[in-house]
């Protein structure tokens, strides 16, 4: 009998690239349109497998229902894992996640919101489809020579360093443990916290969220940081205490953001809300700047990086149902199978 996936929070695109690359492993996937919860976890009843996203909500009330409806493994199709309580996972289902799929995908994403923020590309073709012509208020400035801080040098980190070295930027790194292999090739220096923010004219946010950077960003750093610098944030939204990043850009101590993510996004980010009123009074104010571009959480949303979360997401659930050793399919099983500490 094939192995039977309950595929929640499923979009068209989600659909169309895991049917074609399900062709190669012939499960039985059931396609789900809305965000898993306690109150529908039972619709997994009849799988071994439920296949879900980044504002999916793996709470332990969520794993009680799906681990009393027989469900062995919970397939992340994202490399986050924050929105899992693995602790409640101890012992009752296996996690797995998708490590990596385009880390070139979110730098380059990164890049676009620095370059369009700057250079004021998104007032630009407004006023120009206004038969507005006028450069006034459009002057941006030259990334040569910049300072970029980039906070995280993991894959994503290091593929938007390199991109910004290619603008001739000056590049500081912040990261808890530094490759200064990659730093010396680089050409980036490793630095504090502190002295990433004091110096930064560009700062980026490509860090996992834990405990120690919940918030990372919040009214102490900013004042940290240089008058009128750039934010960039497409790690996760929690990154970012919001009201302190507004009152930051009411000050003019932040010149621009740019956000691909948001701490609240889940009940906002991938779905079409254009006939709602928008009640998040804190993302409604974001939405006022016009120094501010926001972005429904489409960094990694390329024809590549999704042909690669669904190749890597299948590949997981094989190797779970082939029985291999949890340690060698995937790293997340693997820690959530340790003693919770």
């Amino acid at each position: 009998m094939s192995t039977r996936i309950s595929f929640f929070d499923a979009k068209p695109y989600d659909r169309a690239i895991f049917d074609e690359v399900n062709s190669d492993y012939g499960y039985d996937i059931k396609y789900l349109k809305f965000n898993i919860s306690a109150d529908n976890a039972s619709l997994a009843e009849d799988s071994e497998v439920v296949c879900v996203f980044v504002n999916d909500i793996i709470s332990e009330e969520v794993i009680e229902k799906l681990h009393e409806c027989g469900v062995k493994l919970i397939a992340l199709r994202c490399a986050g894992y924050n929105n899992v309580d693995l602790k409640a996972a101890y012992e009752k289902v296996f996690v797995a996640r998708v490590p990596a799929y385009s880390p070139n995908a979110i730098a380059e994403h990164t890049v676009a919101l620095m370059l369009s923020l700057n250079r004021k590309i998104h007032r630009a073709y407004w006023r120009t489809r206004d038969s507005n012509f006028s450069l006034n208020g459009l002057m941006g400035f030259d990334m040569y020579k910049k300072t970029a801080g980039v906070v995280g040098t993991g894959k994503i980190g290091k593929a938007l360093i390199n991109i910004l070295a290619g603008f001739g930027m000056n590049v500081l790194a912040y990261d808890p443990y530094p490759d200064d292999g990659f730093a010396q090739k680089s050409g980036c220096s490793y630095v504090g916290l502190n002295e990433l923010l004091e110096q930064s004219d560009i700062i980026s946010l490509n860090c996992p969220l834990t405990s120690d950077t919940e918030y990372m960003i919040n009214d102490s750093a900013i004042s940290k940081m240089k008058d009128g610098v750039m934010i960039i944030n497409t790690g996760r939204g929690k990154l970012i205490k919001t009201a302190d990043l507004i009152g930051g850009l009411k000050s003019g101590k932040i010149g621009s953001a740019g956000l691909d993510v948001y701490e609240e996004e889940a009940e906002y980010f991938f779905e079409d809300l254009s006939h709602r009123v928008l009640t998040d009074d804190i993302l409604a104010r974001l939405l006022t700047f016009n120094n501010v571009i926001i972005t429904s959480h489409q960094g990694f949303f390329t024809r590549e990086a999704m042909h690669n979360i669904a190749e890597t997401t299948m590949n997981n659930i094989r190797n779970f149902m082939d029985g291999r050793k949890r340690e060698e399919y995937n790293e997340i099983c693997y820690k959530c199978h340790q003693k919770p500490h």
